[in-house]
């Protein structure tokens, strides 16, 4: 299994992402957020370069980010079709996005 590091960053009073490395690989994924009112972020964009496909480096990912919402009472808007394609296969996350499982939501 590669070494999967993962960190948050704020990029502005707004927005952020959750970036993901891997020991020695030179490449960055990320799950790019929106802070969208009290309580509520988006997950505006997962991006996993090739050079990181088939590492559960995506999983990761979104594990690490439903790990900080539940810490920080925040819901999860679910606007990048691969967090959804997710949560569609895991709706044991439910407590923690603002729609159900296959859900359209409102951005």
């Amino acid at each position: 299994m590669d070494e999967i590091t993962i960190t948050l960053e704020e990029t502005d009073a707004r927005h952020g992402r959750y970036v993901a490395r891997v020991a020695g690989i030179a490449a960055e994924a990320e799950i790019i957020f929106t802070r969208r009112g009290p309580g509520r972020v988006s997950a505006d964009h997962t991006g996993v370069p090739e050079a990181m496909g088939g590492r559960g480096v995506g999983k990761a990912l979104i594990e690490f980010m439903l790990a900080d919402a539940r810490a920080r009472g925040l819901r999860i808007i679910p606007l990048c079709p691969f967090i959804r394609g997710q949560y569609a296969r895991h709706p044991e996350w439910a407590d923690v996005f603002t729609t159900a499982p296959g859900e359209e939501p409102e951005a």
